[in-house]
């Protein structure tokens, strides 16, 4: 069966006098809800110059979490991520237009990812990012949304570094800022002794996929991979909040589909 061990910490930095991030998880607590709804783990930032960041990433992590939790039925990740996500998105916009009837918005990055069986399903908006460490190697799962991003993804430049840098920390997309959000899912199959590592924009920015990989190791201490990747952080930049999260895949389990249901590979 698959079996996961995970860690997480957040930390305000070392310029800000408050933390806009938030990270949830839900667990499954038997045999049974392991293989009908599996594990998740969620991390969303509050998007800096928005009223209530703070807010909006609370709101995200909870609702998806709380949605998550609730599931009554075997579906796929692929399918209930980007629901739960839109979801959460209505609720925050709603939520904002009801607070402030000068119609201020609140805004949000979110990145969650879900396992079950041999599987994983990465869903997010905005630049926080999900990477893959396998055999000492960090692979980003995810695209940053934002403008430079954007810039990138048309050809209109060579890549980030070549982009106007004013657009290099803009959202090209945010979960609360409007109506409808564009939740952007990819799939992954896992193996044990691989670790995924969810952060936000204030680890990546100073911590290199090859540094996080470093620190990780084989993943034996997560708690410990934690701290010294914040601190990592907070000694290179410190400026905005820092948060991450570490999964450790111990052991899967393989499984075939056959008229929409799964069944054990030997």
């Amino acid at each position: 069966m698959l079996d996961v061990a995970h860690a997480q910490l957040t930390d305000p930095g070392r310029v800000r006098d408050h933390n806009e991030d938030a990270l949830g998880c839900v667990l499954p607590q038997s045999p049974e809800e392991a293989r009908r709804r599996g594990w998740l783990f969620v991390l969303a930032d509050g998007v800096g110059g928005h009223e209530r960041g703070e807010v909006a990433s609370a709101l995200a992590v909870e609702d998806i979490c709380a949605d998550f939790r609730n599931s009554t039925r075997e579906e796929a990740h692929s399918a209930a991520l980007p629901r739960m996500v839109q979801a959460a998105n209505l609720k925050i916009y709603e939520e904002a237009m009801s607070m402030d009837a000068r119609g201020k918005s609140m805004a949000t990055t979110v990145v969650a990812c879900a396992l079950r069986f041999n599987q994983a399903v990465i869903a997010h908006v905005g630049d926080s990012r999900c990477y893959l460490i396998r055999k000492g190697k960090a692979t980003q799962l995810t695209r940053d949304h934002t403008v430079a991003g954007e810039y990138v993804r048309m050809g209109m430049v060579a890549g980030n570094e070549a982009a106007p840098q004013t657009a290099s920390h803009v959202l090209s997309r945010a979960v609360g800022s409007q109506m409808f959000v564009q939740v952007e899912v990819s799939e992954l199959q896992i193996f044990a002794g691989d670790v995924l590592l969810l952060c936000s924009d204030g680890m990546h920015h100073s911590v290199s996929g090859v540094d996080m990989a470093g620190v990780v190791g084989d993943g034996s201490d997560l708690a410990d991979a934690t701290q010294k990747l914040v601190a990592l952080a907070r000694e290179r930049d410190g400026s905005d909040n820092i948060s991450v999260q570490l999964v450790q895949v111990r052991s899967v389990e393989r499984v075939g589909m056959f008229r929409g249901r799964h069944y054990k590979i030997r």
